[in-house]
């Protein structure tokens, strides 16, 4: 798949992982719930794959650990909506935080090293850094100070949605840098 096109499916993705996670632990009912944070699951699984193709010449050690991260993302948020559909909400909360922590490690060197390669603007590679590093000490915090982990979570979430209309946008760039006049449209 080339990379313009596979980058605006992942920042479709990156704005659908949103309904899926938030619709499916808000509905009442628990079968159409589950089904959305499966789908969530697929979603980040997905978005992995779709980074790796293009990132893996260009940042191979970064490609690989965007890939696992993703993977993992989605295998423990699997795991434990099963564990939800089952009645155990307290599982279900560890594997979510053991997910975002796992998000957190692969998605810091990803912006940087997209914001290297000048595939993002600077400041959208900073912002989602910082967002990432916020997530990643929130998640930890959630268990003693739920309301601090929400106010860190907030901006990898917005940085996540603009990430995602600008990929859609813009999409990967096929090899070098995206332009400014281009990152500024």
């Amino acid at each position: 798949m080339n990379p313009p096109l596979a980058g605006r499916i992942a920042g479709a993705l990156f704005l659908a992982a949103f309904f899926f996670y938030g619709g499916g632990t808000t509905l009442s009912d628990k079968t159409i719930g589950v089904l959305l944070i499966l789908a969530n699951s697929v979603a980040v699984t997905a978005i992995g794959v779709l980074f790796f193709g293009p990132l893996r010449t260009a940042a191979p050690r970064t490609a690989r650990a965007y890939l696992a991260a993703r993977v993992a993302e989605g295998t423990l948020l699997a795991v434990g909506v099963a564990f939800l559909a089952r009645g155990n909400p307290e599982v279900n909360a560890c594997l979510y935080a053991a997910a975002m922590v796992l998000l957190a490690a692969g998605s810091i060197p990803m912006c940087l090293t997209l914001g290297r390669l000048r595939w993002i603007p600077q400041w959208l590679a900073i912002w989602g850094a910082v967002g990432y590093s916020l997530l990643a000490v929130g998640t930890v915090l959630a268990f003693a100070a739920p309301d601090a982990a929400l106010v860190l979570a907030a901006p990898g979430g917005l940085f996540e949605i603009t990430f995602g209309v600008f990929l859609l946008r813009m999409g990967l760039p096929s090899r070098g840098p995206v332009s400014a006049t281009n990152a500024a449209q």
